[in-house]
C-alpha cells in the first residue's frame, strides 16, 4: 500500500474502528483515540507534498491495480499539482473538527468522531481517483457519513436539511452516471480518465457529457440557482458539519469541472463559458446582496460561501493561467476562511445557543481575544490584502479585466459587497455596548478553542504573505491541463 492508498484508507479504517468500538462512557478515551488517528491521517499526507516535483505536470506517485477485471475497472490513483493541495487541506481540517468538537459533542462521540474520519478519507479518494467508476463511488460515498452528521448532530430542522441535501446532490449524480456509461462504451470498455481525455467526441456529445457533468458538480459548488439547498443545511448542522462542509465538500464540484468537464468536452466548455461567467457573476453579485439581508449568522456566511465560489467557476471558464491558478487558490483559502468562520460562530453558539445577530452586541467587551481572531477571519473573507482571502480573488479578478474589461468590473463588486455583509455582521456582533445578559456574562475563548483559533489565524496570514508554495506547486498541472484543452477534438 503506497502512500495515496494510506491517505484515503487510514483515516476510514480508524473511524470504522472508532464507530464499532468506542462507547459513550468511554468519550474521554474516545476523544483522544480520533485525534490520534486524524494526527496519523494528516501527517500521511505530508510526505505527499515533500516528495513532489513541482516541475512535472503529469500524475505522480501513481498506483495503478486491477480491481474489477471483468468491466476492466482499476484501482488508479494518482496526485498532480491540481489535486495536491486538497488532500493536505482535508487532512488538515479533519484534526481541526475533531479539536473543535472536543467539549461540545456529548452524546454518541464515537460515531460523531468516526463520521468525520471515514469522510475525510472518502474526500480523499475523490481528488486521488483516476479511474472514473472508482472516483463516482467515492464522489458518491461521501454523502452518507455528511448525511448522517447533519441528520443525526444537526439542530430542530436536521431531518429536513439531510433529506434536502441528499436529494439534491443525489439527483444531479444520476445523471453523471449515464455521462460515465456512455464514455465508458466509447471508449471501448474503459474507465480511465486519461484515456478519455484523448477520446474523438463530437459537438453534440461534448454538450450533453458537457451538461450531464455540469448537473453533478454545479450542484456540489454550489452554483447559482441551484445553491438553495446549503443554506438550509448548513443552519442545521452541527459546527464541525458546516466547517467540513464549506472547507471540503464544496470543491469536489469544482474540482469534477477540471477532471471531467473541461477536458472531456473541451469544446462544449469553450463554447458554454458564457453560461458559466454568467451564473458564476450572478453568484458573486445577486447572492453577495442576499448575503446583506442575513440576520442569521451561519445563513450570512453560507451564502457567503456560494459567492465566493463563483469566483472558482470564474476563473476556470477564462481558461487563463492566471485565472486556473487563482480559482485553485481561491478554492484553498477558501478552506481555511471559511472553515474559520463557522467554528467562530460555533464559539459563540455553544455558549448562547443563538445564531441570530440581534442576539449578540458588544461582544468585544467580554471576549476580547476572541473578537481579534473574529475580526481577522471577517477581514479574510472581506478579502483584504495579507490574507488567504485576497490572494485567489486579486488572481481571478487581474486575468478577468485582461479577459474582458466589464466582467472583471463585476467580478471586483465581490470585494465590496464581501466588506459590505462581513463587517456588517461584525459591528452588530461584536463592537459597541454590550447589549444583553447573554452577553454579558460570555466567557473568553478557553486553551482548546484559542489553539483552533491560532493554527487557523497562522494558516490566513501564512498564505496570505506567501503564497508562492502553492501556485508553485499548481502552474506545471494547470499549465498542461490549458494546453489540452486548447486543442479541439473536432474532426
Amino acid at each position: 500500500m503506497g502512500l495515496l492508498s494510506l491517505s484515503i484508507w487510514l483515516p476510514i479504517a480508524l473511524g470504522l474502528v472508532i464507530v464499532a468500538l468506542g462507547r459513550d462512557e468511554h468519550a474521554k478515551a474516545v476523544r483522544w483515540i480520533a485525534l490520534i488517528a486524524a494526527l496519523a491521517s494528516f501527517a500521511v499526507t505530508l510526505p505527499l507534498y515533500m516528495g513532489f516535483d513541482t516541475a512535472q505536470a503529469g500524475m505522480q506517485m501513481v498506483e495503478n491495480e486491477p480491481w474489477i477485471g471483468r468491466f476492466n475497472v482499476n484501482y488508479h490513483l494518482g496526485v498532480d499539482g491540481i489535486s495536491l493541495w486538497f488532500v493536505l487541506l482535508t487532512a488538515f481540517i479533519t484534526v481541526i473538527v475533531v479539536v473543535a468538537g472536543w467539549e461540545v459533542i456529548t452524546e454518541r462521540v464515537h460515531q460523531y468522531m468516526g463520521a468525520f474520519l471515514i469522510l475525510s478519507g472518502l474526500m480523499v479518494g475523490v481528488f486521488l481517483a483516476q479511474d472514473a467508476l472508482l472516483f463516482y463511488i467515492f464522489f458518491e460515498a461521501t454523502l452518507i457519513p455528511m448525511y448522517l452528521i447533519i441528520g443525526v448532530w444537526g439542530g430542530p430542522n436536521r431531518i429536513y436539511a439531510a433529506f434536502k441535501f441528499f436529494l439534491y446532490t443525489l439527483l444531479g449524480s444520476v445523471l453523471m452516471l449515464i455521462a460515465l456509461i456512455y464514455l465508458y462504451i466509447h471508449s471501448n470498455g474503459s474507465f480511465d480518465l486519461a484515456t478519455w481525455h484523448k477520446l474523438p467526441l463530437s459537438a453534440s456529445a461534448q454538450t450533453y457529457l458537457f451538461f450531464a457533468f455540469f448537473a453533478a458538480f454545479a450542484v456540489k459548488v454550489p452554483m447559482w440557482p441551484v445553491h438553495t439547498w446549503l443554506p438550509d443545511v448548513h443552519v442545521e448542522a452541527p459546527t464541525g458539519g458546516s466547517a467540513v462542509l464549506a472547507a471540503i465538500m464544496l470543491k469536489l464540484g469544482a474540482y469534477g469541472f477540471l477532471r471531467f468537464s473541461m477536458p472531456i468536452a473541451p469544446d462544449a466548455s469553450h463554447e458554454w463559458a458564457w453560461l458559466m461567467i454568467l451564473l458564476s457573476l450572478l453568484a458573486v453579485i445577486y447572492v453577495g446582496l442576499v448575503a446583506l439581508m442575513q440576520q442569521d449568522m451561519k445563513k450570512l456566511v453560507a451564502y457567503s460561501s456560494v459567492a465566493h465560489m463563483g469566483f472558482v467557476t470564474l476563473g476556470f471558464f477564462m481558461f487563463d493561467p492566471l485565472s486556473v491558478s487563482g480559482a485553485l487558490v481561491q478554492m484553498v483559502s477558501h478552506g481555511f476562511v471559511s472553515g474559520a468562520m463557522f467554528l467562530g460562530i460555533g464559539v459563540l453558539y455553544d455558549r448562547v445557543h443563538s445564531r441570530e445577530i440581534a442576539t449578540y452586541g458588544g461582544v468585544v467587551n467580554t471576549m476580547p481575544k476572541f473578537a481579534a481572531f473574529a475580526l481577522l477571519f471577517a477581514m479574510a473573507n472581506c478579502g483584504l490584502p495579507g490574507t488567504a482571502g485576497f490572494v485567489g480573488e486579486w488572481m481571478v479578478i487581474l486575468a478577468a479585466v485582461k479577459y474582458n474589461f466589464w466582467i472583471g468590473f463585476l467580478a471586483a463588486t465581490a470585494l465590496i459587497l464581501g466588506a459590505a455583509y462581513t463587517l456588517w455582521m461584525y459591528k452588530r456582533v461584536y463592537l459597541g455596548p454590550v447589549e444583553n445578559d447573554d452577553v454579558r456574562g460570555l466567557t473568553d475563548i478557553n486553551a482548546r478553542e484559542m489553539l483552533v483559533m491560532t493554527v487557523l489565524a497562522l494558516a490566513v496570514l501564512w498564505m496570505g504573505i506567501q503564497p508562492k508554495p502553492f501556485t508553485d506547486v499548481m502552474d506545471a498541472s494547470v499549465q498542461q491541463l490549458l494546453k489540452h484543452v486548447a486543442v479541439s477534438k473536432l474532426n
